[in-house]
């Protein structure tokens, strides 16, 4: 009999695909409510995890463009902001997943085998999509290995593993917000232009002249409160002053993009910089939201499994933990580490520039 659905006359069903959708969470293996629990909260996340990667490649493609059309930055904010939402909403799930006992899980643990969380390829084509380093992964981890033993099955294993590399050959979320940071104009002084290099190497050591005149108040503050030990809170402020100028002049060559990150945090108030800050604050946000996230999956998977090996082989709790300490946007955050007060900032060249009307 021929099937005559189609949009003219689509039922909610037939639009969503429930009858399909419903028959993928295994009941046909008898599972009980605990296991059909465990099921459909996961699958729920493999579902967010999909839009997750449609937003953030869509900003990723946004910011890769050169130049970025200006029109395009607030579609960008909003995509990364969907993202820090769908976070936030998955943290909440793992409340859900916490009325599962420990006893309950131990029921169908056996069940799953080898099968762990560890090998949601899209969460890795996440932080792939993201930009999260081998190096800044547990142990330097290959993220694609395991998926590289699993495609040899054939089939959609072998689909996963050229996805994933295909992933990895693309420009990162991170490369691109860079990169476009980098072309900021700094003091009025745009991008490539001639005398841009001095502009910008002034601009860092006005910078950090105003830098170390802070730690000069504060250590002064400190003397003057009697501080008990002088010569460590010295140190401390030295050591802050070398990270400072570590951060903006790596080996003593300008970072132009650290340059531009540290122009647009600390002229917030210039009319020309408000999508751009709003876009920094997204994505500081966002990965926030996702540290979070993290973190309260180790401590849900703590309150029901202990310290128990992961199914996978992991170290359970431990390796969550360490993934909730992952930072991918670490400029961003560093950052605020060297901002100075309002007062003690290089005087703003070029005000009309960005669409400031008055002295500063």
């Amino acid at each position: 009999m021929e099937d005559n659905r189609g949009p003219g006359n689509w039922t909610y069903g037939d639009y969503l695909q429930i009858h399909d959708l419903l028959k993928l969470q295994g009941e046909d293996r008898g599972i009980n409510s605990d296991e059909l629990h465990f099921v459909i909260v996961h699958q729920t996340f493999e579902l967010w995890f999909k839009q997750v990667i449609r937003e953030l490649s869509e900003a990723r493609d946004i910011l890769d463009q050169i130049p970025v059309p200006e029109d395009d930055i607030p579609r960008a904010v909003n995509h990364l902001t969907r993202v820090t939402e769908i976070f936030r909403l998955m943290a909440n799930q793992w409340s859900v997943l916490e009325t599962l006992t420990p006893q309950g899980f131990l029921a169908f643990r056996d069940g799953l085998g080898t099968a762990s969380g560890f090998e949601s390829f899209q969460m890795r084509e996440i932080e792939i999509v993201l930009g999260l380093q081998p190096d800044d992964r547990l142990g330097g981890m290959d993220p694609i290995e395991t998926f590289r033993r699993l495609a040899d099955r054939g089939g959609d294993d072998a689909t996963v593993l050229a996805r994933l590399e295909m992933a990895m050959e693309q420009t990162s979320l991170n490369e691109a917000l860079m990169n476009w940071v980098e072309r900021t104009p700094i003091m009025g002084s745009a991008y490539g232009s001639e005398g841009d290099s001095q502009v910008v190497r002034d601009y860092i050591e006005a910078h950090l002249e105003g830098h170390r005149n802070l730690g000069e108040e504060a250590a002064s503050k400190m003397s003057g409160w009697g501080s008990r030990d002088p010569d460590a809170v010295r140190a401390r402020l030295d050591a802050s002053q070398e990270s400072a100028e570590g951060f903006l002049l790596p080996e003593g060559e300008v970072d132009r993009a650290r340059a531009g990150l540290l122009f647009i945090e600390s002229y917030r108030e210039l009319p020309l910089l408000t999508w751009p800050r709003k876009l920094i604050d997204t994505i500081v946000e966002l990965e926030e939201s996702m540290v979070k996230w993290r973190h309260d999956h180790a401590r849900m998977v703590e309150r029901i499994i202990g310290r128990r090996t992961g199914t996978g082989g992991t170290s359970g709790v431990d390796y969550l933990d360490a993934t909730s300490r992952y930072r991918i946007f670490k400029d961003l955050w560093a950052v605020r580490t060297i901002l100075v007060k309002p007062q003690q900032r290089p005087a703003l060249k070029e005000a009309e520039f960005y669409g400031y009307s008055s002295e500063m």
